[in-house]
């Protein structure tokens, strides 16, 4: 006899922007964010059954996203989706987890004449910070803090050389080259028991994705990087060292290749090497590197 071993529904792409006045400064920030909505529990005879009794409308999932996020702090991420996460597993009986993915688009203040204007922003890039808030009845809220889209490049102090080479190799070792890479990077907190633990701790949160986005930029740009594979690691090592309440670190790091163009057949034209100077981005194949630390 079939069962339901595993069911989950909600609604996606959920576009929230949210607009906070500041009457005493005349100043406005902005908040923009793209939310995920979905809901576990005693739901099974929803499929089996053609019960919708079960049902919680995904309709009411974004309507109570846009309540809550006027009812609440929307910022950071990590309290507004623990927020929006605890509510579905206090509001409704019958639904026992509930995954609230929060993707924060960045607009940055614009600067006039010298000077921060009160409310004009602009999109300085593709880069997001990322959240995974879930709450699990009897367990606790589990939170997974990100960045991701952050496209870095240096132009020198990469190598890679002395990796296995066998009839299957044709990469040439080397000493220095382009490194580029879109980053994703992830820190998964100790389970909070409450919603109000994660409000005991709210500081928290955007302290670490400020020193998570530092130690990611400082030894992507100081370090004279061996490998791909042992600079995320040390990544890894610095940001458990910066917050104690996280127990894990992750990285995904795609190698984005810039290869060097030989140009020799163009009157003898030097163009690899240290003679290299012009170079052809590739957008794939590329190799792709992850890595998870735990305390």
């Amino acid at each position: 006899m079939p069962s339901v071993s595993a069911a989950r529904y909600g609604k996606d792409n959920i576009r929230l922007c949210k607009v906070i006045r500041d009457e005493a400064t005349k100043t406005q920030t902005v908040y923009e964010m793209t939310v995920c909505v979905l809901l576990e529990g005693a739901i099974e005879t929803s499929y089996t059954q053609a019960d919708n009794s079960v049902v919680v409308a995904t309709d009411s999932m974004k309507q109570t996203t846009y309540i809550m996020a006027k009812q609440h702090p929307i910022n950071p991420p990590e309290l507004f989706g623990s927020i929006l996460a605890n509510h579905f597993v206090q509001k409704y009986k019958h639904i026992h987890t509930a995954h609230v993915s929060i993707v924060q688009h960045r607009w940055t203040r614009m600067e006039i004449e010298g000077q921060p204007h009160p409310h004009s922003f602009f999109r300085d890039g593709a880069e997001k910070r990322v959240v995974q808030a879930d709450a699990i009845e009897g367990k606790g809220i589990e939170i997974r803090s990100g960045i991701s889209d952050l496209l870095v490049l240096k132009s020198t102090g990469s190598m890679f050389h002395s990796f296995v080479r066998d009839e299957y190799t044709a990469l040439p070792e080397t000493w220095d080259r382009i490194l580029s890479t879109s980053v994703d990077a992830g820190w998964k907190w100790s389970t909070f028991p409450t919603l109000e633990d994660v409000q005991k701790e709210v500081g928290k949160f955007d302290e670490t994705h400020v020193k998570a986005r530092e130690i990611t930029f400082r030894l992507f740009a100081k370090e004279e990087s061996p490998s791909v594979q042992n600079t995320m690691y040390k990544m890894c090592e610095e940001i458990l060292a910066a917050a104690p309440t996280v127990t894990d670190v992750d990285y995904a790091l795609p190698n984005k290749h810039y290869f060097e163009i030989d140009l020799s057949w163009h009157k003898g034209l030097k163009n690899t090497g240290k003679d290299a100077e012009v170079y052809a981005p590739q957008s794939d194949p590329n190799g792709l590197i992850k890595c998870t630390v735990s305390r």
